[in-house]
């Protein structure tokens, strides 16, 4: 880290926990910003799926089945 970065992480330490938690909730939101060509991107991906599904080229599973996969036994 840079001696910046390192300044401001001592600073934020020196906060309360209420402070601090408010900091991390603002840093965190403002790295989940819209992209634009990852949303293009995903739209034409759900589009060709749901065409591949109308085709008969792939079949719905079910939301329990999918589930059940990733459920620990």
């Amino acid at each position: 880290m840079t001696n910046s970065v390192n300044m401001i992480l001592d600073q934020a330490l020196e906060l309360s926990a209420s402070e601090r938690a408010d900091v991390a909730e603002k840093l965190l939101f403002s790295l989940d910003r819209p992209d634009s060509t990852i949303d293009a991107l995903w739209a034409k991906e759900a589009d060709s799926r749901v065409e591949a599904y109308k085709k008969g080229e792939i079949e719905a599973v079910s939301a329990e089945k999918v589930f059940a996969k990733y459920r620990k036994t």
